[in-house]
């Protein structure tokens, strides 16, 4: 970690006042103010302080929200997706689970049933970016920097998040689990991108060998290299001191042997371990469901599974640490109500959000879905979107991980 930022972070209240748009963002197109572009930084010395942890999976590729979360018996749905549609009554195997009454889940998304009928998990439906945009390059880019619409932002919400958290961090306080660093996690704030925590765990004589390169990395000559560099060799000597990869799983945990099973399981031992993590990352691919959308082994089928499978592990693993994190999903837009030749659905608009957690008000499902005859549609075509993807964010920032704007 380079000195310049070892003890020091962004004020909370210098932020918000500078970027001149408020945190609560309720309504379509507000954007929060630590999801807009980031604005001129106030330093202030601050202690660690063990924060809450919030958990974000990204669903690459689009979800279908109306799969996922789906009007039950709604006669305009049976026209639109005569072979997409699920019923309420029908096969066990092929049934949706009835929430309310007026919604019913997926049946491959059924672990997550129970956290819905004990009110720790919520669904926003009719989310996404008031800014209309059906490019998964575009789209993606626009939700994770935080800035609708506008190309060129260089920070990530996530990374700005980071920035205004208001303590001294430890190596692990946002790590990704990806190939390669989320655009959320672009920015000036330091984090880690692995894959696999064992990438940072070494023997001994290999840790005393890093502590030696780390002596390097502190001459001011290498400072071009510090900040990358002493941060790795932290982390990897906090992996050691912790024994994080040997943190015991939940037996009734079961994690599918997928990218985002091992994400889930990576982050639960780094919750378990204390090592100051914050915020994670973890993305579940495959989503663009064109075609065969939900056949046994068609993509929303099986995306589907192996998202609420990881989820369901991860947060049995927490255990009595379940009040100390949310997790939310998103994903970049939704698909089109109407379904295409090839038995799948086109790139549309509003989609749905999960968010879990002990002090989610679940249970409920909000957000707005009006009667989906083609004139509510837009472009005839398209779930519209009723609320802005940021004031999501910004609620969980807020209520969670407390980054308010104190000046009101």
């Amino acid at each position: 970690m380079c000195e310049t930022e070892k003890n020091t972070h962004w004020s909370r209240r210098s932020f918000v006042k500078t970027s001149g748009l408020s945190l609560f963002a309720t309504t379509l197109g507000g954007i929060p103010s630590f999801v807009a572009q980031a604005a001129t930084a106030v330093m202030e010395p601050r202690p660690f302080q063990r924060k809450k942890v919030l958990v974000c999976v990204f669903q690459r590729g689009a979800m279908d929200g109306i799969s996922a979360v789906q009007p039950i018996d709604n006669a305009f749905l049976k026209k639109h997706r005569p072979n997409l549609v699920f019923s309420a009554t029908g096969a066990s195997d092929q049934k949706l689970l009835d929430l309310d009454g007026a919604f019913g889940l997926h049946p491959e998304l059924a672990p997550l049933a129970p956290y819905f009928e004990n009110k720790t998990l919520a669904i926003l439906h009719g989310v996404g970016s008031p800014v209309p945009n059906r490019s998964h390059f575009d789209a993606q880019d626009f939700m994770e920097s935080g800035t609708p619409g506008v190309k060129g932002t260089q920070s990530g919400w996530l990374n700005r998040a980071v920035g205004a958290m208001g303590h001294d961090p430890t190596p692990f306080q946002a790590v990704s689990f990806t190939p390669t660093s989320p655009r959320s996690f672009y920015g000036q704030h330091a984090n880690i991108v692995v894959q696999n925590l064992s990438d940072l765990s070494f023997s001994p004589e290999e840790l005393q060998e890093l502590q030696q390169l780390k002596a390097l990395y502190q001459n001011e000559s290498m400072a071009a290299l510090s900040n990358a560099g002493l941060y790795n060799i932290e982390a990897a000597e906090m992996m050691a001191s912790l024994d994080v990869l040997n943190q015991p799983v939940n037996p009734n945990s079961n994690y599918p042997a997928s990218p985002l099973g091992l994400g889930m399981k990576q982050t639960a031992k780094l919750i378990k371990s204390n090592a100051g993590l914050e915020i994670a990352f973890v993305e579940s691919n495959g989503w663009d469901t064109h075609s065969r959308q939900n056949v046994n082994y068609g993509g929303f089928t099986l995306r589907a599974r192996d998202l609420a499978q990881s989820i369901a592990a991860f947060w049995e693993d927490l255990g009595t640490l379940q009040d100390d994190v949310v997790l939310m999903t998103m994903t970049e837009f939704g698909r089109t109500v109407l379904e295409n030749g090839s038995f799948g659905t086109d790139h549309g608009r509003a989609s749905c959000s999960f968010i879990l957690g002990n002090k989610v008000k679940g249970g409920k499902i909000y957000g707005n879905v009006p009667e989906l005859a083609l004139e509510n549609l837009e472009d005839s075509r398209d779930l519209p979107v009723t609320t802005d993807i940021s004031s999501y964010f910004a609620t969980v920032a807020s209520e969670h991980m407390n980054i308010k704007d104190k000046s009101t």
